[in-house]
């Protein structure tokens, strides 16, 4: 069985459940890391890995959603909740700037009191006083949100932030696309349905994407597959032409003062070797989206750069600013000049892009 799985990734055929959960489950990783580095060299050809200067800043940490995988939201009544002023932004878009990026990352929490005027208002006033700036805005789980407090559809709440300047929309809230799961880490969150859903729509209009995976928390090794195969199933109806997924991003679970690990304590430590195991299979399985990215802020530098010969052709963002998985305890750093030369020396060109990993340097 495993000579016609083999077979059928070197030729880029789709894989069923079973050959996909058979080939992560039992195969070696040196095995699992030839098959990912063969499909990236057909799907990605070159040496050349992407990268991206952008900048992550939280619009609130107040979010009604209360995942207990997080630690970083807050009540309205905290004495540490905020909402970032307009001020704030203007001097964090301008260092952004200064660093040489363009892009920021705008996520935020499920606040009560934050409707679809403010983000809208939030976009179009950062894209007037910044015309070449780009968001990289939300997730899901927001425009759920935003959908049900206006009564609007995903569709009416996308195209209206679109039109206030939102370019593309992140991957952020998949956790596991299980609700098994989701009932015990998101439970406030949007489910399984709602998150693809909202994807549905983002692809429909031509909004580019991302996907994500967190794992390593209560989710079965199948439900980590299952997770690949709705991403895979739903990119696969994206229509002809559009952006749908551009890229897919797993990472592990952070678990460090978290009420997950408070209320359900076990070994959450996470191994290298796991994390490329997860990097190939997941380039093996979404064989309909081209980039994978290898997450170096919660992995490190030195894992990221083998997972350039596990299946990764892109290392992200150096992250000039980034606050929720670092409060978990993620401590990696990175600057543009060492992101680079971690790809060189494995071999690789490092490539400057933008979201829609078109190249604005090498």
């Amino acid at each position: 069985m495993m000579e016609e799985i083999i077979k059928k990734v070197l030729e880029l055929n789709t894989l069923e459940f079973e050959e996909a959960y058979t080939l992560y489950n039992d195969s070696d990783l040196s095995l699992l890391m030839w098959l990912g580095n063969e499909v990236r060299k057909k799907q990605v050809p070159g040496r050349e890995v992407g990268w991206i200067i952008d900048r992550n800043v939280n619009i609130t940490n107040v979010c009604s959603s209360r995942c207990s995988f997080c630690n970083f939201h807050r009540l309205k009544k905290d004495k540490d909740a905020y909402i970032t002023t307009f001020t704030e932004y203007r001097r964090k878009v301008k260092e952004l700037f200064e660093l040489g990026g363009n892009q920021l990352l705008l996520q935020g929490g499920l606040h009560p009191d934050l409707g679809l005027q403010f983000y809208s208002d939030l976009f179009s006033g950062l894209k007037k006083e910044f015309p070449d700036l780009l968001l990289h805005a939300l997730g899901p789980p927001e425009i759920h949100f935003l959908a049900r407090k206006e009564k609007k559809s995903y569709r009416q709440v996308l195209t209206i932030l679109m039109d206030s300047g939102l370019d593309s929309l992140p991957g952020a809230g998949a956790e596991i696309l299980c609700d098994e799961v989701r009932k015990f880490i998101s439970r406030g969150k949007a489910s399984t349905e709602e998150w693809l859903n909202v994807m549905k729509q983002a692809h429909r209009l031509n909004l580019p994407t991302s996907a994500t995976m967190m794992y390593g928390h209560l989710e079965s090794p199948e439900q980590r597959i299952q997770h690949l195969f709705r991403i895979r199933e739903l990119q696969a109806i994206k229509p002809p032409g559009h952006y749908g997924f551009i890229t897919f991003v797993p990472w592990p679970f952070q678990a460090e003062n978290t009420g997950l690990k408070e209320k359900y304590p076990k070994d959450y430590r996470q191994f290298a070797d796991e994390y490329v195991r997860i990097i190939s299979i997941s380039r093996i399985v979404l064989n309909n989206i081209k980039h994978i990215q290898a997450s170096w802020l919660t992995t490190g530098l030195d894992i990221a750069q083998i997972c350039l010969h596990a299946g990764a052709d892109d290392l992200g963002s150096i992250m000039i600013e980034e606050n929720v998985v670092s409060s978990a305890g993620a401590s990696f750093r990175t600057n543009a000049e060492e992101i680079q030369e971690v790809i060189r020396k494995a071999g690789f060109i490092p490539r400057l892009r933008n979201q829609k990993y078109e190249t604005i340097g090498i």
